[in-house]
């Protein structure tokens, strides 16, 4: 890898990122290799992309794991300590959203659970695993993908907005805590993104389209319309915030949320 223009201080650490194997995550790991980092990438399923990091001399573990499994983030955790003897960095940014086209009340109890396992009890159970570590890197940092429908509310995907609300209370209340023991944590809660969990097959456009009789292209340009600027962010502008936040150059910044979403939020 060619070294960073711009030093931010993430050169021989070890950081792991959760959902790696495509979208943000992807996104977020090559960032992170740009900037001299060592990276274990998690991911259900290992993909061409990763792999052709690792083919091109990446300094890049791949790890398939099912976070949604109880064991797996731990799993996780320790096969990245174990790759390069500790942890500098967590990248929470795993997570999935079934747009709820047939309303509340078909929704059932085993899709909340589905909902809350894979977009806070895995970051959950990560961070449990991996907070001794950064704690002993003395300045050990997270840093948690959220969403903006932590803050905007929407009946299509309540319970997706749910779980990512509980998920970045999470994040405020856990910097409270581990702040003093030299870890920060923050969260960034991204619009709409130019994403397969958007706009692939299968994604949150083709699932509203084909519930409401709509052409998915249709859907995406509506939540397009919604951002100021008029379009969807792009996985690298998030991955940009993501790696100065998971840096040394963020500083003292910790507790915070970071919105990214084109102007989409009336938020001060």
């Amino acid at each position: 890898m060619t070294a960073p223009a711009y030093d931010l201080g993430l050169a021989g650490q070890s950081a792991l990122v959760t959902g790696a194997g495509r979208g943000i995550g992807l996104a977020v790991t090559e960032g992170l290799l740009a900037a001299g980092a060592r990276v274990v990438a998690g991911t259900r399923n290992r993909t061409g992309e990763l792999d052709h990091l690792v083919e091109e001399g990446a300094e890049l573990t791949v790890v398939e794991v099912d976070l949604a499994t109880p064991d797996g983030p731990a799993a996780l955790v320790d096969a990245a300590v174990a790759a390069h003897g500790g942890l500098d960095v967590l990248v929470n940014n795993v997570g999935a959203v079934r747009p709820r086209v047939d309303g509340f009340l078909a929704t059932t109890d085993a899709d909340w659970d589905w909902t809350f396992t894979v977009n806070l009890m895995a970051a959950v159970r990560a961070t449990r695993s991996a907070l001794p570590h950064l704690i002993a890197a003395g300045d050990g940092r997270i840093v948690t993908v959220s969403s903006v429908n932590a803050r905007l509310p929407d009946p299509l995907v309540f319970d997706y907005s749910a779980a990512k609300a509980a998920l970045s209370n999470f994040c405020k209340a856990l910097s409270k805590q581990v702040g003093p023991q030299g870890v920060r944590v923050n969260s960034v809660s991204p619009g709409p993104v130019e994403t397969p969990l958007w706009k692939g097959a299968g994604g949150v456009a083709a699932t509203v389209g084909a519930g409401l009789g709509l052409d998915p292209a249709a859907v995406a340009e509506t939540a397009a319309a919604d951002a100021v600027t008029g379009r969807f962010t792009l996985p690298a502008e998030v991955a940009d915030l993501v790696v100065y936040l998971a840096s040394r150059r963020s500083g003292n910044v910790t507790g915070a949320d970071f919105l990214i979403d084109g102007g989409m939020t009336d938020v001060l």
